[in-house]
């Protein structure tokens, strides 16, 4: 009995690295960079409808912005996300990013993403994250209805969405 205790550890972390293993190589930090906090965004995705450029008379629903919370493993909400893009912690410190790469969701989702940090403001949480990754997106893709169109360009839509985010520092 004490020898499958002693396993349970192990088995646990070997559990950890497959799920690591299984994120993209296109959205996977580079070597140096230790995942130091997961977090879970639930909200809205905003979306306008727009003209799209080089294309007359072809119309799209254009991404405009997040509005979620931030919760932990727990379910406590432990920040915000929004336009930025911008991930606040409740203990003011935030940051902000630049999209590297993303990689294909699941049907219906939006996609998987890694983003470069820039330099946090304040102190705390976001202090010194140096990449974040969206994983397990759930939902938050533009909507297929109402029809973006000239009729409606200007129109504004939101859309639920979920993912969790995890916030890597130097390590």
């Amino acid at each position: 009995m004490k020898a499958s205790f002693k396993l349970l550890p192990l088995i646990a972390a070997l559990a950890a690295v497959s799920a690591f293993a299984q994120t993209p190589a296109e959205i996977t930090p580079p070597a140096g960079n230790k995942a130091a906090m997961t977090l879970m965004g639930v909200g809205m995705l905003a979306y306008e409808c727009k003209a799209v450029a080089d294309k007359p008379g072809t119309f799209a629903w254009t991404f405009a912005g997040p509005d979620a919370k931030l919760l932990d493993a727990d379910k406590k909400e432990v920040g915000k996300y929004y336009a930025g893009p911008t991930w606040e912690s409740t203990d003011g410190s935030k940051v902000t990013g630049k999209q590297l790469a993303v990689s294909p969701g699941a049907a219906g989702a939006i996609p998987l993403q890694l983003v470069q940090a820039a330099p946090a403001t304040g102190k705390g949480a976001m202090t010194d994250v140096t990449y974040i990754q969206r994983l397990k997106t759930v939902g938050g893709v533009a909507p297929a209805t109402p029809a973006c169109a000239a009729a409606n360009v200007g129109a504004k839509t939101t859309v639920a969405y979920s993912a969790d985010y995890v916030f890597f520092k130097k390590g």
